[in-house]
């Protein structure tokens, strides 16, 4: 049986490093997965190093993958930043342990922004974590302060066309992806109108059964038909 070796310092490119926005969408409110820096009260977005012998993508892929265990995360690409003075501005003594790649240094970083489901998952990272509401997040290393607000900003620019409700569970109600758009957009929808508009792409399915421990009448639950959504995202969706 043959071993793979662990990966060495020039398989890598140096001061390039992919970061990720990480959305996911739970008590009604936008968050970020953020982790902790080691040896500093500060907080990072997920970020790790892209090797020579692989795409950039690919290399944000496995970031992801051994964040969240997830491999099927709708992923894109949406800018590249240039940090001439980052290392100096974060501090050399918090250079990152060999011991784990994924917190790599870098002078570059190409960012990408994920939609996970909150509920699948589950950070295999050493250290700390959070998931952190958009208008409440903690000091950030790196200028990723700017790197979230960007990522917003292409969410929102592209939001007709982009599959937002794999932000949602699996079984969710017309109130809570109402209130997705709504967290997204920073707006408000009158509600008949929306969910009348949501309905006449036939993407949804109504459930049989109720969401339980509403403080209102228990509302119906819903699911996605994802063949037509993604045939209706191709068009874009209406809001």
């Amino acid at each position: 049986m043959t071993h793979k070796h662990p990966p060495r310092p020039e398989e890598y490119i140096t001061d390039v490093s992919v970061d990720c926005v990480m959305f996911g969408f739970h008590d009604f409110q936008l968050k970020v997965l953020l982790l902790k820096w080691p040896g500093a009260n500060a907080w990072i977005l997920p970020r790790g190093p892209v090797r020579r012998s692989q795409l950039i993508t690919d290399a944000a892929i496995d970031m992801l993958l051994t964040t969240t265990g997830l491999d099927d995360v709708f992923l894109q690409q949406f800018q590249t930043f240039s940090r001439a003075e980052e290392r100096w501005r974060s501090g050399r003594t918090h250079e990152t342990p060999t011991s784990n790649p994924h917190l790599a240094h870098s002078l570059i970083s190409v960012g990408f922004y994920a939609l996970v489901d909150f509920g699948r998952v589950k950070p295999s990272v050493e250290g700390t974590f959070q998931w952190c509401e958009i208008a409440d997040l903690p000091d950030l290393l790196f200028d990723h302060h700017d790197t979230i607000e960007a990522a917003l900003l292409a969410l929102r620019k592209d939001l007709r066309y982009l599959p937002i409700a794999k932000l949602l569970p699996g079984k969710f109600t017309l109130r809570e992806m109402q209130k997705l758009y709504e967290t997204i957009l920073n707006r408000e929808f009158d509600r008949r109108n929306f969910h009348k508009l949501l309905m006449s792409y036939d993407f949804l399915t109504k459930l049989p059964e109720k969401k339980t421990g509403s403080q209102n009448k228990s509302p119906h639950l819903y699911t996605i038909d994802f063949d037509k959504y993604e045939s209706a995202l191709q068009d874009g969706i209406s809001y």
